[in-house]
């Protein structure tokens, strides 16, 4: 595929008009990484991608809906790439988001499996076979919480049985290893050998519920002292 910079996004049929929350994002990076056109050479099919770095990685901003079968389409013709999702667009849904975080499973620093994710996370994102990375921090009406003003959410297109795998990266950090063409160390391993991520996480997720289950036999080991009563 060949790429250069364009400003006319009129000729794209995935163009929509840009928000300014669009626009705060695209602004981290170099002016020379947006709004660049990709180019299939077997099809001729053109289509113009936010962010494309100069590491080859596709950064795709999305705030509004957008139809199941144009995410595919896209996903299917950019490949190398991410989405950024506005978590806040359905206030119903970041609502859920808010009251189900405490509940998630964590298997390490910043590491969570998400049971029935449906009941969790944005549902149009879901069947995403790409990373989708949820911005929660636009809405500043929540709590005022810090941690999802300074952090996004990386959803994994993984299931472990009826889970979903979710990272909490700090935005400077999503944002910095973009630009030097990295990634956090559990998507950079991801992206790097699937199969092999998903063994590593197997065996861990095994190990963290074979030391629950020994702490909760140990537990009920314990042997139960009972106070005597004073008798008058």
């Amino acid at each position: 595929m060949h790429h250069w910079a364009h400003r006319n996004k009129m000729c794209d049929p995935w163009w929509e008009p840009e928000t300014e929350w669009h626009r705060s994002w695209k602004g981290n990076f170099p002016v020379e990484w947006q709004e660049i056109i990709l180019n299939d050479e077997l099809t001729g099919e053109k289509h113009i991608a936010d962010v494309r770095t100069a590491h080859g990685m596709v950064i795709e901003f999305q705030h509004s809906r957008i139809d199941p079968l144009e995410r595919v389409s896209r996903e299917n013709f950019y490949g190398n790439m991410v989405w950024v999702a506005d978590g806040t667009r359905l206030k119903r849904e970041h609502q859920r988001f808010i009251d189900s975080k405490d509940h998630f499973f964590q298997i390490n620093a910043g590491s969570f499996l998400v049971s029935n994710p449906e009941h969790s996370l944005p549902a149009a994102w879901l069947g995403s076979p790409v990373p989708v990375i949820f911005d929660f921090k636009s809405d500043q009406t929540f709590y005022g919480s810090t941690e999802l003003k300074e952090h996004v959410f990386c959803l994994f297109p993984i299931r472990i049985g009826t889970s979903a795998l979710l990272e909490k990266i700090p935005v400077k950090s999503f944002i910095a290893d973009a630009l030097n063409g990295r990634s956090s160390l559990r998507l950079r391993s991801f992206l790097n050998n699937k199969d092999q991520f998903m063994r590593d996480l197997q065996n861990q997720i095994t190990m963290l519920r074979r030391m629950q289950q020994r702490q909760t036999m140990a537990n009920f080991s314990r042997p139960v002292t009972y106070k005597r009563r004073r008798r008058y």
